[in-house]
């Protein structure tokens, strides 16, 4: 698809001094997006980052197919990077995967250059997406928990530590597991599929814009974001809440 997502926003949001691009990582894109972004900061190099997560996903389900029509939203949110005097909060760390291999247990066949839309394509529905649910949730559940659980060892956190946990909004049993993997208690679990369904990449930036809106985010607080998406890809960051 061209031109870029990122170019339409930015000519609707009057960014005529910004430079933009896409980052396709799936329901990951968010967190691969937001470690991007953050290394334009850190370098010195650029003062304000926009990272945006967002998927239509209406437009590309089966509604005959009750697999994955019931799972799925649309949604968009962003956050905007910029450096802070303060060392001590931020990005502090981040842990990121990727394994191609799974690619065949979530995707969409048809559109792309490799299928091009026809109407074979069409008539065959390769234009929706696919999901091989079991095999996804095994991986999904292994791959968030041990992510997160990582990114605790590598900074010496335990669960009395850490502040919110912030996952994909993919399945409430994932989370879970992902919750007790890292010995957190579930008030400290952002959820909102319950209202919004996954929104793919959209689910962790809108859990923190409705958590800071309802004054729950707080400064100083430490907070984990963890996602699991097509590809395989997946990926934790661990953020020290900076206003």
């Amino acid at each position: 698809f061209f031109p870029a997502t990122s170019c339409l926003v930015q000519d609707k949001i009057g960014a005529k001094k910004a430079w933009c691009f896409d980052v396709s990582a799936a329901c990951s894109g968010f967190v691969f997006a937001l470690i991007t972004g953050s290394q334009f900061i850190e370098s010195g190099t650029h003062k304000k980052v926009l990272v945006i997560g967002a998927d239509k996903m209406s437009s590309i389900v089966d509604y005959t197919d009750r697999n994955t029509c019931v799972l799925f939203g649309d949604a968009g949110a962003a956050v905007l990077l910029e450096p802070s005097a303060d060392g001590n909060v931020g990005i502090l760390d981040h842990r990121l995967y990727s394994d191609g291999a799974g690619g065949c247990y979530l995707y969409q066949k048809g559109g792309g250059s490799l299928h091009p839309a026809t109407h074979e394509t069409v008539d065959n529905k390769w234009h929706y997406i696919y999901q091989d649910g079991k095999s996804v949730f095994k991986v999904a559940v292994i791959g968030m928990a041990d992510v997160s659980a990582e990114i605790m060892k590598r900074n010496n956190l335990t669960g009395n530590d850490v502040d919110w946990l912030v996952p994909h909004q993919a399945n409430l049993r994932i989370i879970d597991a992902c919750r007790e993997r890292m010995g957190l208690d579930p008030s400290k679990v952002m959820i909102n599929i319950d209202r919004y369904g996954n929104t793919t990449a959209a689910t962790i930036p809108l859990c923190l814009s409705e958590w800071w809106h309802n004054g729950k985010l707080k400064k100083g607080q430490n907070i984990v974001l963890s996602s699991f998406g097509a590809g395989y890809t997946w990926g934790a960051v661990l953020v020290k809440w900076g206003i």
